[in-house]
C-alpha cells in the first residue's frame, strides 16, 4: 500500500508532501541535460549604455559583433543563437546563420523578424535611430562595451555570461582568456624600443582612412609591439603623401578582403604608398579584420600573429 496515516490521523495521498519536492528535484535534475534545461539567467544586467535590462531565458538569441558572437561560442552557448551580423564569421558554422547585415547599419524590421529572445548588440551597433527603436521594442537588447583592453573583454565576457545565466563558466573563460593575453603581450613586451617597427592600419585604398589613438587597430599594433605613427590623432583620419612621408611607416597593415587581397602589387601600387619605407621592403600584413581587432577570446592569437610578422627574428 503506497499511502499510509498521516500525523492528524487522516489517510495521506499517495505522495506525501515530503516527497513530492524530493521527487520532483531528482526528475528535475535527471531531465535537465536532455531537456536543455539552463541555469536561470540574471533578473537584471547593467549594459555599456547604463541601462538596465531584464535579459529572460536567451533561449533564441541574436549577436551583433564579432566579439560578442565568439563570446556567446567561447561560454558554450553557440546552439542558441538564431542570427548573427556581417562581421561574425567564427566560429565557422556561424555562416551558416541568418545575417542581419553590417551591425551600424540595422534594419529594425529584419531584425525583429527573426523572432529573437534577446539580443546582444556591440555599444557601437547602429544607427542611432535604430537603436532607439530597438530599446523600445519588448525584446530585451544588452549593449556590451567596446574597450581594446584585456580588462574590456573581461567586462564583455562578465556581462555576456551574467546575461545567459553562465556566470561560473564566465569566470573560468575570463581567466583562460586573460592569461593568454598576458602571455602574448609580455612577449611584444620584450622588443626592445629601437627595434620597434612602425605601423599603420589602413580599412582601404581608396581613401586611405588610417587608424588613430582610442581604435582597436592602434590597441593592436601596441600590444604586438609596434608604433603607432598615426596616433597624434584620434579615430580613423584620412593619411596625405606628405603625412605617410614624414610617418615612413616600416610596414603596412591591413583587414583581409576575403579573396585574396589586398596583395602588395595592389597596395604598393598606389602612388602614395610606393614611397613609404614598407614599398621598399613590400612589408604588408593582412590579418581577417574580426580575428586582429575584435579584441575577444582570439585577441592574444592576434597579438602574436601580428608580432610574429613584424618580428620573425625573434
Amino acid at each position: 500500500m503506497v499511502g499510509g496515516k498521516g500525523e492528524d490521523g487522516r489517510t495521506a495521498g499517495p505522495w506525501p508532501g515530503s516527497r513530492i519536492g524530493a521527487v520532483l528535484l531528482l526528475a528535475l535534475a535527471l531531465l535537465a541535460p536532455s531537456c536543455g534545461f539552463k541555469a536561470m539567467a540574471a533578473e537584471r544586467v547593467v549594459d555599456a549604455l547604463g541601462r538596465t535590462v531584464a535579459p529572460g531565458e536567451g533561449a533564441r538569441i541574436m549577436t551583433l559583433g564579432s566579439d560578442v558572437t565568439e563570446i556567446v561560442h567561447a561560454l558554450g552557448a553557440g546552439e542558441r543563437i538564431i542570427a548573427v551580423d556581417r562581421g561574425s564569421k567564427y566560429p565557422p558554422e556561424m555562416t551558416g546563420k541568418p545575417n542581419v547585415g553590417y551591425r551600424r547599419q540595422l534594419s529594425v524590421e529584419g531584425l525583429a523578424g527573426l523572432r529573437p529572445d534577446l539580443i546582444l548588440a556591440a555599444e557601437d551597433s547602429g544607427p542611432p535611430e535604430a537603436v532607439e527603436v530597438l530599446k523600445s521594442l519588448a525584446i530585451p537588447i544588452v549593449f556590451i562595451p567596446q574597450d581594446n583592453t584585456p580588462q574590456g573583454i573581461e567586462r564583455k565576457i562578465t556581462l555576456i555570461a551574467a546575461s545567459l545565466g553562465l556566470e561560473d563558466k564566465g569566470k573560468v573563460v575570463s581567466g583562460e582568456v586573460l592569461e593568454a593575453f598576458r602571455i602574448a603581450a609580455g612577449l611584444a613586451a620584450k622588443i626592445p624600443p629601437e627595434r620597434r617597427k612602425k605601423v599603420v592600419f589602413f580599412h582601404g585604398l581608396v581613401k586611405l582612412s588610417a587608424a588613430g589613438a582610442g581604435t582597436s587597430a592602434d590597441a593592436i599594433i601596441r600590444y604586438a609591439g609596434g608604433l603607432n605613427p598615426m596616433d597624434a590623432v584620434q579615430g580613423y583620419k584620412p593619411a596625405s603623401e606628405e603625412k605617410l612621408i614624414e610617418m615612413a611607416p616600416d610596414a603596412i597593415l591591413m583587414m583581409s578582403d576575403g579573396k585574396g587581397g589586398p596583395t602588395p602589387e595592389q597596395v604598393f601600387g598606389n602612388r602614395v604608398l610606393a614611397a613609404t619605407p614598407a614599398a621598399r621592403n613590400k612589408a604588408l600584413i593582412v590579418l581577417d579584420g574580426a580575428y586582429m581587432i575584435g579584441f575577444g577570446p582570439r585577441t592574444a592569437d592576434a597579438i602574436r600573429d601580428l608580432a610574429k610578422a613584424l618580428y620573425p627574428d625573434r
